[in-house]
């Protein structure tokens, strides 16, 4: 259970949310607050797992509101303005309803956030989680086909569907693996052991592609391929 809490300067928005929640069983709404400065005295008191935050209000935006946060909160922004899904993606935000958010739209922002919360938890190893084209993209693990680096983005080619492109670097990427199949064979390439086919000298084979291995990642790549 998502326990959560929804902050907007209009009561009859925090009716809606507070409904909204009620049909849905993965979230305990807890409280709600029409001001701002109450909601983070609240949370430094009584951390949340999930914040449902209005982004125009007149003491404090939502946006700064959630800069100002203490702990590591998902956020799920509600807005009448569309021009603020930038902002709520560079701050990490799960998602973005625009009002009036109807319960179609709303089941689908909770599963995201119940689906986070889950792999923020290590109750789900078999996926990770990539911030891509505004929004929190879910990947199943074992559908990696590889990752390719591009200056400050990746490039993860995934089976049955179109690429990702996704700012982070390879050592970001490499961590949130947390996969004894992954390694990096290259400054632009990580690949999974199990998709390869062949090795020929320093050249991997993966399907119909093939891949160098860099001269730094030559020793780490035969002792791991070896065993």
């Amino acid at each position: 259970m998502i326990n959560a809490i929804a902050i907007d300067d209009e009561p009859l928005a925090l009716t809606v949310i507070a409904s909204l929640c009620a049909k849905s069983e993965m979230i305990h709404l807890q409280k709600t607050f029409t001001q701002p400065s109450e909601a983070l005295r609240h949370l430094r008191k009584f951390p949340a797992d999930l914040i449902f935050c209005d982004i125009q209000m007149p003491a404090m935006t939502g946006i700064n509101l959630v800069r100002s946060l203490q702990q590591d909160t998902m956020v799920i922004f509600t807005t009448a303005f569309s021009e603020y899904a930038v902002v709520s993606y560079e701050l990490n935000a799960i998602d973005y309803l625009l009002k009036p958010i109807n319960q179609k739209r709303f089941t689908q922002a909770i599963n995201k956030a119940q689906e986070y919360f889950e792999y923020l938890h290590k109750k789900d190893d078999t996926s990770i989680f990539v911030r891509a084209d505004f929004s929190l993209v879910k990947i199943p693990v074992a559908d990696i086909l590889y990752i390719e680096g591009l200056a400050d983005y990746l490039k993860i080619h995934i089976k049955d569907r179109k690429p990702i492109v996704a700012r982070m670097p390879m050592k970001d990427m490499m961590e949130k693996l947390q996969s004894a199949d992954f390694i990096r064979v290259h400054r632009s390439y990580i690949l999974p052991f199990s998709r390869i086919g062949a090795v020929r000298g320093t050249t991997i084979i993966i399907g119909d592609r093939e891949f160098p291995i860099g001269k730094t990642y030559v020793a780490e790549f035969f002792a791991r391929y070896s065993h």
